[in-house]
């Protein structure tokens, strides 16, 4: 498949990504409060990409008055028990040895969070990663603990490897040529935050990662901090695209302090993109996009190549985004 070809923005404007100083408030210094005059916009959910089913199962809970939690965990669950979705739980896309291994991430309005990672033949690893924050003294398990852990919670073993998936895979083997195509779905996580009616702010992440990776290879949709954040304070961010080029800048956990400062979740998005290209300058064929939310309600979302979208869903409408991106087409 031929790669899209992109154009870079001219030189004036490459120049004018240096960026200021890193996290540069006090310590101790108080975060931005929302002022008791800005009536927040609430509930309202967000997540990666066109997943309307996904954004649907979260506002349903939302808007009868369930919390935060439960709306991102039943909205991604859709997208993993969707076998045509092939970025996410059953049906997703299998390592090179054809292996389909999950990885997923969840936190709660306390800092709460829970992770599992390269974890085979569990169909709901958001599920799992919500019983490892809520059952153990762990974060993160990984692989074949994370396996063990979920069958003794009552998690059933299933078979993730759907028919299509083998067969592309196959396909794949006779050439192995690994190459991330961009904005298609090899590696489309989905990442999803809400916020309730009680202001109170969570998210989860969870993905089956690169088509044909490296076996045991996890990105950052699992990582606290570079997949997901959650500061319940000031908001939340979540990632989608080349899970590696996240992690390097830790850009959820970037974007929610780049917020704190004061800037809005669009800002911070164009911000937390921009540290990861001053890292590539000679590399901008892979795709990031980053989507926020602040406690008033405000949201923002962007991306290295167009292509990429968000989904709101809120009293206002159920809408899907087109991103602002870095480059033009």
């Amino acid at each position: 498949m031929e790669r899209r070809k992109f154009i870079r923005h001219s030189t004036a404007a490459t120049a004018g990504l240096i960026s200021g100083p890193l996290l540069a408030s006090s310590a101790g210094q108080a975060g931005p409060t929302l002022k008791d005059s800005v009536k927040a916009v609430r509930p309202l959910v967000i997540c990666t990409w066109d997943f309307h089913k996904a954004s649907a199962k979260a506002w349903e809970v939302l808007k009868d008055g369930g919390n935060a939690l439960d709306a991102v965990e039943q909205g991604v669950k859709v997208e993993e028990a969707d076998p045509d979705n092939q970025t996410v739980g059953v049906g997703g896309r299998p390592d090179r040895d054809g292996n389909v291994t999950l990885d997923a991430c969840i936190m709660d309005k306390d800092g709460n969070c829970g992770a599992v990672l390269a974890m085979q033949n569990i169909a709901h690893p958001v599920s799992v990663a919500r019983k490892v924050m809520e059952e153990t003294p762990h974060v993160m398990l990984a692989g074949k603990g994370a396996e063990q852990f979920a069958y003794a919670m009552g998690f059933k073993k299933t078979d993730l490897l759907t028919q299509r998936s083998k067969q592309e895979w196959l396909e794949w083997k006779k050439t192995s040529k690994y190459e991330p195509v961009i904005n298609i779905e090899n590696h489309d996580t989905i990442g999803m935050l809400a916020l309730d009616q009680d202001g109170d702010i969570s998210g989860a992440c969870t993905t089956s990662g690169m088509a044909y990776k490296m076996a045991g290879r996890v990105g950052d949709s699992p990582i606290i901090g570079a997949g997901l954040f959650v500061d319940n304070e000031i908001g939340g961010a979540t990632a989608t695209g080349v899970g590696e080029e996240v992690v390097r800048t830790v850009g959820s956990f970037l974007i929610v302090e780049l917020m704190r400062q004061g800037k809005s979740p669009q800002d911070a998005c164009e911000e937390g993109v921009k540290r990861i290209i001053a890292k590539n300058k000679d590399k901008q064929d892979f795709q990031i996009g980053f989507i926020a939310i602040n406690k008033k309600g405000e949201t923002g979302g962007y991306c290295i190549h167009p292509g990429f979208s968000y989904r709101t869903y809120s009293e206002a409408g159920h809408v899907n985004n087109p991103s602002k991106s870095y480059l033009e087409s």
